[in-house]
């Protein structure tokens, strides 16, 4: 049974934009509907290609309906003007799936930790043995699953882009990690990007249940000024659950990954996950690549590769815990971003700015923390490494004489590669504190990092890990 008459089926559609998304959404529909592709690369190469329609025969056509990609910024683009003067037959790849299944779905969205509590809900309830299919932002496109069944569990993370340009689709389990300022210069305002994100409880009925972060300050505006129709949790993240004592995994001691587990401990007992089994699933977590990822972890040193962090407030979950980090920014501040750890919290802090906007970064971190500055990404890393190897000698020689100096040696970066150096503070891997580099992206636009292919996080974690090898065989 579905919930709506199917809006899809036998309509003139059309497809705006052939990546993953779109490409898949024409292999689901092009049996269903007459179906029209475009795409602003003209050249592209496809199998396809005689679906692709040029510019001017768009004007044409009386589409019934237009599915676009979440990439696609409908104020600039080639189809700029036909997409405002039709945006009420706009939707998107998770419409489409909502309209041909009534699955029990999981819809998970915020600023930060999306991805992380999406595959681990997911690796649970696999673990369970459910039948659960990881789509959207993460996993395989929403219209790509096959076999779909009526035990289906759809786990979805949805991005703002995403949810602003749904009008149909809706889950059963909504839930909202955090809300910090991002993407504004595609939203256009704070406001249009809380909304978008709204949407996903805007859309609930009655019978659905929604999971919100209790100490935001956007949240609780926004669910002050509205009223919805969801059973609506606001998770405590900020107190110490007591089920964490069950949890030995590493991955979970910095504070933005305890709330994601703080979600996914309120969330389970409604999904009938088995507690005993849940843990386990948490503890064998091993992270998702470029998102705190554990690439090095010999002796006194951790490496963590956090490329796919893009605001300040993740680096900020990570830092606030560091004693002597050394922080690595570059690439391009995102309109919005606000640092908002204290001088207090930012003494031990040394922040290491590269690249053409430096003096932006300058700008916000000034009279917070010690900053330096440098021509590029090499030069940075050659200084610290080299403070990494002689802050191993004060180490050693501080244990020797019987201190009790641990120092912590940090890297990372708000802007599009990242990795996190840190020194851990005892032999005993497990009080190391996972720490970040991180290089934020603004938007869709692509920044290319001096010396290294543009987006090649794996060569990046590659050279610093056998750089890192070296320094731990030969600190001296």
């Amino acid at each position: 049974m579905k919930i709506f008459n199917n809006i899809f089926l036998g309509k003139k559609i059309l497809i705006y934009g052939l990546g993953k998304s779109g490409i898949s959404s024409y292999k689901f529909l092009k049996n269903k509907s007459d179906v029209y592709l475009f795409d602003d690369n003209q050249k592209i190469k496809l199998k396809l290609k005689k679906k692709i329609i040029k510019l001017e025969q768009i004007q044409k056509i009386n589409f019934d309906r237009i599915i676009i990609s979440p990439g696609i910024d409908i104020s600039n683009c080639k189809l700029s003007k036909f997409l405002k003067k039709n945006f009420k037959k706009i939707h998107t790849d998770l419409d489409v799936l909502f309209s041909f299944y009534n699955n029990e779905s999981i819809t998970i969205t915020g600023t930060n930790g999306k991805s992380t509590t999406a595959k681990i809900l997911h690796d649970a309830l696999i673990d369970q043995k459910r039948d659960s299919r990881l789509i959207g932002n993460i996993g395989n496109p929403a219209l790509s699953e096959k076999n779909i069944t009526k035990k289906t569990i759809f786990v979805i993370e949805a991005s703002s882009y995403q949810l602003d340009y749904s009008s149909v689709f809706r889950s059963k389990y909504a839930v909202i990690l955090n809300i910090t300022a991002d993407h504004i210069e595609r939203h256009k305002s704070l406001k249009n990007y809380v909304n978008a994100k709204f949407k996903l409880l805007k859309s609930q009925i009655r019978g659905s249940f929604a999971y919100v972060k209790k100490e935001d300050e956007l949240i609780t505006k926004k669910l002050n000024k509205n009223k919805y129709n969801s059973k609506i949790y606001r998770v405590q993240t900020s107190s110490i659950n007591k089920k964490f004592n069950k949890i030995t995994n590493k991955y979970f001691l910095s504070d933005g990954n305890k709330e994601n587990l703080s979600f996914i401990l309120k969330i389970a007992p409604r999904l009938k996950l088995n507690y005993k089994k849940l843990i386990k699933t948490i503890n064998k977590f091993k992270g998702l690549d470029f998102r705190q990822q554990i690439i090095f972890d010999k002796k006194n040193l951790t490496i963590i590769n956090d490329s796919k962090s893009t605001s300040f407030a993740s680096s900020e979950n990570i830092l606030k815990n560091l004693n002597d980090a050394y922080w690595i920014l570059g690439g391009i501040p995102k309109k919005g971003d606000k640092f908002k750890l204290s001088k207090i919290k930012c003494k031990n802090i040394k922040a290491y700015i590269f690249g053409s906007h430096h003096r932006k970064f300058i700008k916000i971190l000034k009279n917070r923390l010690k900053i330096k500055n440098f021509e590029n990404l090499q030069e940075t890393l050659k200084v610290i490494f080299s403070a990494i190897i002689s802050s191993l000698q004060s180490s050693i020689a501080c244990r020797v004489s019987g201190l009790s100096h641990n120092p912590e040696i940090i890297a990372s970066w708000p802007a599009s590669i990242l990795l996190a150096i840190a020194i851990s503070p005892s032999r005993d891997s497990r009080s190391t504190v996972p720490i970040s580099l991180r290089y934020n992206l603004t938007g869709s636009s692509v920044f290319s990092v001096p010396d290294f292919a543009e987006g090649d996080s794996s060569s990046l974690s590659s050279s610093l890990s056998e750089s890192s090898e070296s320094i731990i065989s030969n600190p001296t």
